[in-house]
């Protein structure tokens, strides 16, 4: 079996995905990557100027900051945030049901952008790259809302929603940009950073 060749180029490293995210781990077993899982308990803040990309950009790189005394030569962290950019403020994850159901009412009629950031960290130099995409939801009706946030409850997702489960099926009319970043990660992205950083 031929491998590809990202994966060939990976053999003499060790990938660590700071990650409790399962569409993460998902993808990063797409692209033929093996990882192991690193726990990171910091705590997501930022300062109050920052928007858009700033904030997924800070807390990329304040995710690898709390894990970059474990590296050893070789090794290749990878953190990440995503964003949900709307009306110049970021919708993080909602905290109970009726916050989430006022995020989609907001949400729901209008663009927004969505804005990952994934930092490659080494012993040696650290990467950061970023993936803006344009998002458009159709009105959503409140009974499509509380179906939505009773039933899957998004409380682990920004902007109470996920593309890739019922609201997105039925929800989601218009996308300009990366459909994979939206869920969580832009794979291209990725790929090419850990292609330029092996080579």
């Amino acid at each position: 079996m031929i491998d590809n060749p990202l994966t060939t180029k990976l053999k003499p490293y060790r990938i660590l995905l700071a990650s409790g995210s399962p569409r993460r781990q998902q993808y990063l077993k797409e692209l033929g990557i093996s990882f192991d899982i690193v726990k990171n308990e910091v705590e997501e803040v930022y300062p109050d100027d920052l928007k858009g990309e700033q904030i997924a950009i800070y807390l990329a790189k304040l995710k690898s900051g709390a894990l970059k005394d474990i590296l050893k030569e070789k090794d290749i962290l990878l953190t990440a945030d995503t964003v949900v950019w709307f009306n110049d403020r970021s919708l993080a994850k909602p905290a109970v049901i009726e916050e989430a159901k006022q995020m989609l009412k907001e949400l729901s009629g209008q663009w927004h952008e969505v804005i990952t950031s994934v930092c490659f960290t080494t012993v040696a130099e650290q990467r950061i790259v970023t993936s803006t995409t344009r998002v458009r939801i159709k009105e959503l009706s409140a009974e499509e809302i509380d179906y939505y946030v009773e039933v899957y409850k998004p409380f682990d997702k920004a902007g109470a929603y996920g593309i890739q489960e019922w609201l997105g099926s039925i929800g989601i009319i218009e996308i300009k940009g990366s459909y994979v970043n939206v869920v969580g990660l832009p794979t291209d992205l990725v790929y090419k950073t850990l292609m330029d950083m092996v080579s």
